[in-house]
């Protein structure tokens, strides 16, 4: 399955075919997440409707590390198998990543200034989260530093399954130092903790984040294999010889 779909045409084609199926998935699931987040959901008893940024935040964080664990995969994958298409997903996977990250630390600040008295402090949580964002800053940093590509994607992969080592630490984090943060909700033993009127937007919403991320990465490689194609028609096409004007062959004599 791996190598059938490393195929460009056969991945562009597969790609257009899903497009327009994620973009409606994605605008579905937003629509009906913050519908059932912002209208349905009750207030929290202590938070009261403050606990709505819940639904932007932690799809949000979820999705921060999950991309950041599919970029490390692809790199593992192109390490591995040379995929050239490993490489591009994990490139184009990396802003969106970083744009996550950088939410799910804004949305974390706001709701912290009414739960904790401060906008940031130094909790092992948080401080993990923003080590991902310059893990992610440097990832794209490094696939910009040369204009070599087989170089850069080599040492970028290198970055991504070094950095792979933080993932564990945001999530444990809570576990193995005092923290601000509360302990995991969700993923834990004996199943989430949250009511179902809140777990219900809360699943809508990261099932969207999910769907955007696939939308804007099936995208993203698609594009980057049509811009390859179109450069290599260019560098086959013969160029046209110059041909000098005739001396002479507009000359009224």
């Amino acid at each position: 399955m791996l190598s059938y779909f490393s195929n460009p045409i056969r991945f562009k084609n597969l790609a257009m075919r899903l497009e327009p199926v994620v973009i409606a998935l994605t605008a579905t699931l937003l629509c009906a997440g913050l519908l059932f987040g912002l209208v349905f959901s009750p207030a929290d008893y202590q938070q009261g409707d403050t606990v709505r940024l819940m639904y932007i935040h932690v799809p949000a964080a979820t999705l921060a590390l999950g991309v950041y664990v599919f970029i490390a995969f692809m790199s593992a994958i192109a390490f591995v198998w040379r995929h050239t298409l490993a490489d591009l997903a994990a490139r184009r996977a990396a802003p969106i990543g970083a744009a996550f990250t950088f939410l799910a630390l804004f949305t974390g600040a706001v709701w912290g200034k009414p739960t904790w008295g401060a906008w940031w402090v130094w909790d092992a949580r948080l401080t993990s989260m923003l080590v991902l964002l310059f893990i992610y800053l440097g990832y794209i940093a490094v696939w910009r530093s040369s204009h070599d590509p087989m170089r850069s994607a080599k040492f970028a992969r290198i970055v991504a399954l070094v950095g792979l080592i933080n993932i564990p630490i945001i999530k444990f984090s809570v576990d193995w130092w005092n923290s601000l943060h509360q302990p995991a909700s969700l993923l834990k033993a004996g199943g989430p903790s949250i009511h179902p009127s809140m777990l219900t937007p809360l699943f809508l919403m990261m099932a969207a984040y999910g769907c955007l991320f696939a939308w804007l990465v099936l995208t993203g490689v698609r594009l980057d294999l049509e811009k390859a194609q179109i450069r290599r028609k260019r560098e086959r096409a013969p160029s046209r010889p110059v041909i000098a004007p005739i001396e002479g062959a507009h000359s009224n004599g």
